[in-house]
């Protein structure tokens, strides 16, 4: 595969049991199939080789350009924030979920958070912040189409009643 930052061939590296393709030639950039990052974003989880993978001397790396997926055809990986705290911004194929890291992107990541439980409450907390209002407005609504569908519904209990079996009465339209 052909390095979508700077263009040298990656070079397969095998860590806990997971081939990856890392720019050891050129711009120290990592290539993590889909699923794999998550095996190696905490900072309890071993990493070994891959934070010392470091970029060649005179290799540069224009942070602005978009990137095309190393493993797919004519994809523009699309570009977004790895967490809710907006830090680090990382690549990501919308085809095969591949994530491409930049040089240092893996360190900041596994910086970002002390455990799981971190990661999660920032996320409660990004989203409360996000729809909190908009869905406490949606419940109050609910709760009003339900105090009315109640209503009609105790309107019909005297309409049809339900010792009404239809076939089995005398009287009655049914």
């Amino acid at each position: 595969m052909i390095c979508p930052a700077c263009g040298n061939q990656l070079q397969k590296m095998s860590v806990r049991e997971v081939d990856l393709d890392v720019c050891s030639q050129g711009c120290g950039g990592i290539w993590f199939d889909n699923y794999e990052l998550q095996k190696f974003d905490e900072p309890f989880e071993p990493t070994e080789d891959l934070l010392q993978i470091e970029p060649k001397n005179g290799v540069t790396v224009d942070l602005s350009q978009r990137r095309q997926c190393p493993k797919c055809d004519n994809i523009t990986m699309l570009r977004h924030f790895f967490s809710v705290k907006h830090q680090v911004e990382i690549d990501e194929c919308q085809s095969c979920g591949g994530v491409w890291l930049d040089y240092g992107e893996l360190e900041a990541i596994r910086n970002l958070f002390g455990s799981e439980q971190e990661r999660h409450q920032a996320a409660h907390e990004a989203f409360d912040k996000q729809f909190a209002e908009t869905l406490a407005d949606d419940w109050k609504q609910s709760e009003q189409r339900l105090a009315k569908a109640r209503q009609i519904a105790n309107v019909f209990r005297f309409i049809c009643p339900t010792y009404y079996i239809p076939g089995k009465q005398s009287w009655g339209a049914f």
